[in-house]
């Protein structure tokens, strides 16, 4: 991981439009964004569009950036809002063209899937604060402040989740 200030010299090139610095960032943030994309839709193809996405509007957005903040949770807080949309968006289109339940999917898979499952179960905003805290290892407060929600809505949010998570096991 870059050091806070070799990261931030890194955010200023790219500002400036340093392509090696802003490669820079995208190798070191890209697994990352990712994962947490990935954990959050359920969906390699998805979580693959949505990180593109969130690095290309993360540029675009660059010169509003505040060198001074970590430029991680910022970026990580565009990647799982979009891949929260996108699983909104899944779930309003499978409501509109199902017009009676169809069974649920198997549940069976190879060993160490059934976390993933589990996850997939939950709500995008349940599943969102989970990986955030569990996987991306940011704080509550950090999920609260890349979420842009209170900080006991985050703490509501992960207690929800992890009984959920609980009920299944």
């Amino acid at each position: 991981m870059l050091a806070g200030r070799d990261e931030r010299a890194r955010v200023r090139g790219a500002q400036r439009g340093s392509v090696s610095d802003l490669e820079a960032l995208f190798r070191l943030h890209w697994p990352r964004a990712h994962r947490a994309a990935y954990l959050v839709t359920h969906d390699a193809q998805a979580a693959e569009d949505i990180a593109q996405e969130s690095f290309l509007a993360a540029i675009r957005a660059l010169d509003r950036f505040d060198r001074r903040r970590p430029f991680g949770p910022w970026l990580h807080r565009i990647v799982v809002n979009r891949a929260i949309d996108w699983t909104r968006a899944r779930r309003l289109r499978s409501e509109v063209e199902l017009t009676e339940s169809l069974p649920a999917p198997e549940s069976g898979g190879p060993p160490g899937r059934d976390v993933l499952a589990a996850l997939a179960r939950l709500s995008a905003e349940h599943r969102a604060v989970i990986v955030m805290r569990y996987l991306l290892e940011l704080t509550p407060g950090e999920i609260a402040e890349a979420l842009d929600l209170p900080r006991g809505t985050v703490n509501s949010r992960l207690r929800r989740g992890l009984d959920t998570l609980a009920d299944e096991r």
